[in-house]
């Protein structure tokens, strides 16, 4: 894997750790300057939501991070297309459910990974 995918992926997956500890651990804190759009009084109400919403960021990162650790070059590249879709089709359903915002922080960078992969299969 070149470097430039791998510093991509390093990103994305430091990125899904924020968002895990964001959604998890400081959900009525941290997050309501983060989710100005929310109703603050829907915080506290909705934390576990958040939590649970904050693993499967948890798992993304999890699963970004592993693929960087495989030997098999093959799946190595495997592992990180399956991972960098989830995060795109996260990152598009988000953008056309909550904000626009969404797809530029999260599926972009993605999607852009997703290209250095195809590029580097060719």
């Amino acid at each position: 894997m070149n470097y430039l995918l791998t510093i991509l992926i390093v990103i994305i997956a430091l990125e899904h750790l924020y968002f895990l500890w964001l959604e998890m651990f400081a959900w009525t804190t941290k997050a309501k300057k983060v989710f100005k759009q929310f109703p603050e009084e829907l915080f506290e109400p909705t934390k576990a939501l958040a939590a649970n919403q904050g693993l499967y960021n948890g798992f993304l990162a999890a699963g970004l991070t592993w693929s960087l650790f495989i030997q098999n070059p093959e799946w190595q590249m495997n592992v990180a297309l399956f991972f960098l879709c989830c995060v795109a089709v996260a990152g598009i359903y988000g953008a056309f459910t909550a904000s626009k915002k969404i797809f530029v922080v999260q599926a972009l960078p993605a999607l852009i990974a997703i290209g250095l992969l195809a590029a580097m299969a060719c």
